[in-house]
């Protein structure tokens, strides 16, 4: 592999990670990686040869979770950060990697409530007092869940099968 294809790759990684440990400890996901990572996705294709029905697919799908993340922002269910997260990175998968991405940032959502519900339940409370301000915050009972984290999961996880991993990665 080229350092050329692999150069997007790494772009996406860094931003998704960056992304999910801004949510973990501040829960806010600045608009500048959602935006990077929108701006990064034609010379993705571009290198990596996806031909323009196949980036027109990636498009719709990306808007299309816009729309869906924004439904669940009115309805307070997620920030606005994570509803904008979840459309840049459902561009960059494409029809071939939605699936996959959706359902592992799900198991990863449960995962992440179920942990920061044991983390909340008041026996780890004596350490987390003594911890950092972002480990309070997210011991905190009446917390929110930074999404982002299960979000940043989902798409590292599905990116080998997303439609700009398939053209890098073979």
């Amino acid at each position: 592999m080229q350092t050329l294809q692999l150069l997007p790759l790494i772009v996406f990684a860094g931003l998704t990670v960056v992304a999910g440990l801004k949510d973990a400890t501040s829960y806010t996901i600045p608009n500048w990686i959602s935006l990077a990572l929108i701006a990064a996705f034609p010379v993705a294709a571009l290198v990596g040869g996806v031909g323009w029905s196949a980036a027109g697919w990636s498009l719709l799908v990306g808007l299309g979770l816009l729309v869906v993340g924004m439904i669940m922002f009115a309805l307070r269910w997620v920030g606005g950060g994570d509803a904008k997260l979840l459309a840049a990175c459902a561009l960059w998968m494409g029809v071939p990697g939605i699936a996959p991405f959706l359902l592992t940032t799900a198991l990863a959502g449960g995962a992440l409530t179920m942990g920061l519900m044991s983390l909340r339940s008041g026996w780890l409370a004596p350490m987390i007092a003594g911890g950092p301000a972002w480990v309070r915050r997210l011991g905190d009972k009446n917390g929110d869940i930074p999404y982002g984290v299960a979000i940043a999961v989902g798409a590292l996880a599905a990116l080998p099968q997303s439609i700009i991993g398939q053209a890098l990665l073979n």
